[in-house]
């Protein structure tokens, strides 16, 4: 990744955490349960706005303190596929002041930041890719664990 990239990166996590900082006020939530947020986002859409919105608001959850778990499944899952780039970069809002972003870059620092990324169990065995395609950090879902953070009425399940 070249420094202006990183730079470019950099600046759209903190104009998108701004963003998301400015709606943190107003969930009105139990503040005692702020290190135990999760959520799971689960991202099928080939849509490039889908895939940017999906991954801003991750950042936004991120930045407000949720623990994510993302899941990419079907034409999603060539985000996590080692050296992919989605083509056109998206435009933020002209009050978000990160210019252009892609889905992938926000997916990279949203794990750099902690966050957990897998491919469904059926992406790779239906696709010519395999494990040793995945970016680093990227894992393969098994399904009971996804289906227990589906179950579990304390973890909300966003999907795209």
């Amino acid at each position: 990744m070249s420094i202006k990239t990183t730079l470019t990166l950099a600046a759209a996590a903190t104009a998108i955490g701004f963003s998301g900082a400015a709606l943190a006020g107003s969930h009105g939530g139990d503040d005692d349960h702020a290190d135990t947020d999760r959520a799971l986002v689960i991202l099928t859409s080939d849509s490039l706005q889908t895939q940017g919105m999906a991954m801003i608001l991750s950042n936004a959850m991120q930045q407000q303190g949720t623990e994510l778990n993302i899941l990419l499944c079907d034409a999603a899952g060539d985000l996590a596929l080692d050296g992919y780039e989605s083509g056109e970069a998206i435009n933020t809002p002209p009050s978000n002041p990160a210019g252009q972003v892609k889905p992938e870059g926000i997916m990279g620092m949203l794990m750099g930041n902690g966050a957990s990324v897998d491919v469904c169990a059926i992406y790779l065995p239906n696709t010519e890719h395999e494990e040793g395609d995945l970016r680093e950090g990227v894992g393969v879902a098994a399904p009971g664990p996804i289906a227990e953070m589906m179950r579990d009425p304390k973890i909300p399940v966003f999907s795209f």
